[in-house]
């Protein structure tokens, strides 16, 4: 059983930073695409970032390139999201989640028809203008 526990969230003022860890129990990450996805209250759930289990490839939102960067600790079994140059509008619960050779394009995308295995709790990041 996949478990996910992220952690990094907070308050931060526009063009601040933070980084989001993602770690996981239960499962070789190795094997598992991750994707870091957002969503707050009456919006749609957005794919922002994800690594791809197949190649390693990573992908990320246009509205977030640039900006963040999603890399991963085998070793340590996590996952992080490193989001520089915040803005108001990434004010979010940020959520990750893991899926056996999950298609990444699909994540970024909300192309996907199937939820990924597992998900984390959620942390909010806010950021103020």
């Amino acid at each position: 059983e996949v478990q996910l526990v992220e952690s990094g969230g907070g308050l931060v003022q526009a063009g601040g930073s933070l980084r989001l860890s993602c770690e996981a129990s239960g499962v070789t990450l190795d094997d598992y695409s991750i994707s870091w996805f957002r969503q707050a209250p009456g919006k749609e759930r957005e794919g922002v970032s994800c690594i791809s289990s197949a190649d390693g490839s990573i992908y990320y939102t246009d509205a977030v390139k640039g900006r963040f960067t999603i890399a991963s600790d085998n070793a340590k079994n996590t996952v992080y999201l490193q989001m520089n140059s915040l803005k108001p509008e990434d004010t979010d619960v940020y959520y990750c989640a893991a899926d056996f050779a999950g298609v990444c394009e699909s994540y970024i995308a909300s192309t996907y028809a199937v939820e990924p295995d597992g998900w984390g709790q959620g942390t909010l990041v806010t950021v103020s203008s």
